[in-house]
């Protein structure tokens, strides 16, 4: 992939995380897209150089134009509050609608869901059902075929002044729901979303992202080479419990699941 003639879609371009992954791929040479709701009010809180393309993630036909031609898919969006059904349309439907409005096109996916994720008897999870709505974008993602890279952060902007030493953990440990489960700025995320995207060594890796005390490494490639890949063909990441059984999961997720493999031609 040419790092310099990458054109990227950010989907969440105006949350906190995501107005940070723009300015970060267009530091880089990107041409970058924002998938934006309304664009007076994006135009305010983006830069300039962003091509903004009005949509609306919970109805996939509406995604054609922000998807044609480009070469990756960053995902950042979420839900803030709304229960188990705006999670299932913001965190695993914003997913599902642009992976079908991709269709063939081989674009590369970041994702952004988050530490924790597998934790489903926690009380976040057992009240709200964001948890596993994210854990199933995740098996949307893995399971469509494409090159893509899965991070899942720690609390964010919890870290002290000089914790910016990069972590990745696999397995999903984390389990106090609290930022005692870890850390990280903001700024870091980004850094990885975007830094991964033309990185072969992060490949179909799925990782937490923590700091710890010391500087911020200068290259990421010796951190992503030292991850496992998640095996082929699976669900769900590299030592992750198997906990959220397929044949237990809503008929629509597993249709859902089918369609995604159809779509890219698997």
């Amino acid at each position: 992939m040419n790092d310099k003639a990458l054109t990227v879609l950010v989907v969440g371009a105006t949350g906190s995380i995501g107005r940070l992954v723009v300015a970060e791929a267009l530091r880089r040479g990107y041409t970058t897209r924002a998938l934006v709701r309304d664009a007076g009010k994006a135009a305010e809180q983006l830069p300039a150089e962003t091509d903004l393309f009005v949509a609306d993630l919970t109805r996939a036909e509406t995604l054609a134009s922000a998807v044609d031609g480009v070469d990756a898919v960053v995902f950042t969006q979420g839900s803030r509050e709304g229960g188990s059904e705006a999670a299932e349309a913001a965190d695993y439907g914003a997913v599902r609608n642009i992976l079908a409005a991709l269709g063939e096109r081989p674009a590369r996916i970041a994702l952004m869901t988050l530490i924790g994720i597998t934790n489903r008897t926690g009380g976040f999870n057992s009240e709200t059902g964001v948890l596993d709505w994210k854990r199933r974008s995740e098996r949307l993602v893995r399971a469509s075929g494409r090159p893509y890279t899965i991070v899942r952060p720690g609390w964010f902007d919890y870290n002290e002044p000089d914790e910016h030493q990069l972590t990745l953990p696999q397995g999903d440990k984390p389990r106090a729901e609290a930022p005692s489960d870890g850390a990280i700025s903001r700024q870091q995320i980004a850094e990885v979303l975007v830094a991964s995207l033309t990185s072969h060594a992060a490949d179909h890796k799925t990782f937490d992202l923590l700091a710890e005390r010391g500087p911020a490494p200068t290259d990421l490639t010796p951190l992503f080479d030292a991850l496992q890949p998640d095996p082929a063909d699976a669900l769900d990441g590299v030592l992750d419990p198997a906990n959220l059984p397929l044949d237990e999961e809503p008929q629509r997720v597993r249709d859902d699941l089918d369609a995604v493999r159809k779509s890219f031609g698997r």
